[in-house]
């Protein structure tokens, strides 16, 4: 299971397994405020379809809100996905992101 730490003002993090059996619990507590959030996904084991989906989600509220998710640290294979996807350009993911692991 998936767990999102930290708060607005030094940063969040996701750690463990970005799976569909987590983003069910995480997507009702997504912290949705004004201006850019940060996510370090650098302890992030893995992810699916629906953990992408999750991220997709939470970027699309805080646009709405005039906001933004800064993701740091993602895995090698979320940014495969998110370009496979088509919305690796949506989270910000970039080929600077595509690190090892």
């Amino acid at each position: 299971m998936a767990s999102l730490n930290g708060d607005a003002q030094q940063g969040y993090s996701l750690s463990g397994e970005l799976r569909a059996p987590a983003v069910t619990g995480l997507l009702a507590g997504l912290p949705v405020e004004h201006g850019r959030q940060r996510l370090d996904l650098a302890s992030l084991e893995a992810v699916d379809s629906a953990g992408l989906a999750l991220l997709v989600e939470w970027q699309r509220q805080l646009k709405a809100l005039g906001g933004e998710l800064i993701i740091s640290n993602a895995p090698s294979g979320l940014v495969r996905l998110a370009r496979i996807s088509g919305v690796d350009t949506l989270l910000g993911l970039t080929a600077r992101d595509d690190g090892d692991d």
